[in-house]
């Protein structure tokens, strides 16, 4: 593109130049669970491309504690100003969360957009919410987000043109008031409970089908989505069931989506590919999304996806599995697997353990492993068995009918010949209409 185009293109469409910087808490006492302020810059860089911005530079103060006022020292906002002026910026983004004071105060000093990481991340999950609960859910958090901080952020609310930042419910009409902020906030929740009721309907239907569902979940870029577009590939009907968008940036899909894939025995089960996380996830997007992220409750299996490439995945999976936790999901059956191995540059791949495996999603490497440990995973507390039923026992067939999917059955003379897979108690229970050669 020329510069003649760039300059005549609209002032929406301009990619904005975002200079970075952070606060390194020198009082803060490193924990295990920490991720490193070069981690969460780091982060914070990839945030910035995935909003659609450029990334021209970034700073790190290095303070005992946070300036109420400015976040950081006047000193280094000053430099900041500077600084941004250098580099052409066009915004400022924070690695934390400000306050609307302190957005304000830092820009009248600096005089340019300030944006907080929060903000940041909420302007992605507007770009990319498809389905319209998902764009309820962020337009919910954004408006929790900017209520407490409505008198506070002055050039920011008056502001009326496009832009990261800006995105979701309309500015003008956060000017007005509080009353419409919280009048938009409970319109929003009524809504949602109809999308939920509908979706509890749904689930209703494919418990009731009893097909086994298989949850991703993980740091958002660790390539779940790469991994279900290859897992559903073992479906007979592949072709409709369609592969879900990839592309290597933070959050590439936001909605949850269900696709169709089989087991080795050729029993199908569902894959849930949920939104990926990030280090400082805002809390009120969490709740907001809250009951779509409960999906991975209903799950049979839970597949935890890391990147095998990154340095901080033990705290990245140390953040997923915190999250795991908040939803009630900690204690469900879970295989860990580390993806992109291929990147790795390795003779030898790590061997695979019991609840454990290495993959390459892109590669196709140990895929054929990992559905063997899914098929063991969904199956290992249930008997296979072959039973045959007498005629008068067509209630057996019934309760057998409405709780396990039934693999074959046939009408025969001495009975009801049939092959089911029970847990532990109706195998005790009914063993003895196991059919005998």
């Amino acid at each position: 593109m020329s510069d003649l185009d760039i300059k005549n293109k609209p002032e929406d469409q301009l990619v904005e130049r975002a200079l970075c910087v952070g606060l390194n808490l020198t009082s803060r006492v490193m924990r295990g669970s920490d991720i490193s302020i070069e981690e969460s810059m780091a982060e914070l860089k990839e945030l910035v491309k995935a909003a659609g911005a450029e990334f021209v530079g970034e700073l790190i103060q290095n303070k005992d504690k946070v300036d109420t006022a400015t976040y950081l020292g006047s000193g280094k906002i000053e430099e900041i100003k500077i600084y941004a002026e250098s580099l052409d910026a066009t915004m400022i983004v924070f690695n934390d969360e400000l306050s609307g004071a302190q957005i304000r105060n830092i820009e009248d000093i600096i005089g340019k957009k300030i944006i907080d990481r929060t903000t940041l991340i909420l302007d992605i999950f507007a770009q990319r919410a498809l389905s319209r609960e998902g764009k309820l859910q962020v337009e919910l958090a954004q408006l929790k987000y900017r209520l407490p901080r409505l008198y506070g952020m002055g050039g920011q609310m008056s502001r009326t043109g496009a832009g990261i930042g800006t995105r979701g419910p309309g500015e003008q009409k956060l000017e007005k008031d509080k009353r419409h902020i919280l009048n938009r906030a409970a319109a929003i929740r009524k809504e949602l409970k109809e999308v939920v009721k509908h979706r509890e309907i749904q689930r209703s239907q494919r418990q009731k089908n009893k097909i086994p569902i298989v949850a991703l979940v993980g740091y958002t870029n660790a390539g779940k989505s790469t991994l279900l577009n290859e897992l559903i590939k073992t479906h007979p009907d592949y072709e409709a069931e369609k592969g879900v968008f990839v592309k290597d940036m933070l959050f590439a899909t936001l909605d949850v989506t269900l696709r169709r894939a089989l087991l080795p025995n050729k029993r199908e089960f569902l894959l849930v590919d949920t939104v990926g996380f990030v280090s400082k996830l805002p809390h009120d997007l969490i709740e907001a999304f809250k009951s779509t992220l409960e999906e991975v409750n209903y799950a049979d299996l839970i597949l935890h996806v890391i990147d095998a490439t990154n340095e901080s995945s033990d705290i990245q999976k140390h953040t997923t599995d915190s999250v795991l936790k908040d939803l009630g999901a900690d204690e469900k059956a879970t295989i860990t697997v580390y993806n992109k191995i291929d990147r790795l540059n390795l003779d030898i791949y790590p061997k695979s353990q019991e609840d454990l495996v290495y993959v390459s999603a892109k590669q196709g490497i140990n895929l054929d492993k990992l559905v063997k440990l899914i098929e063991k995973k969904l199956t290992e507390d249930s008997y296979e068995v072959n039973l045959l039923l007498p005629y008068d026992k067509g209630q057996i067939f019934s309760y057998l009918s409405d709780k396990y999917p039934i693999d074959k059955f046939e009408y025969t003379d001495e009975g009801i010949d049939l092959l089911v897979s029970l847990d532990e108690v109706d195998f005790d229970i009914y063993k003895e209409y196991i059919k005998t050669k």
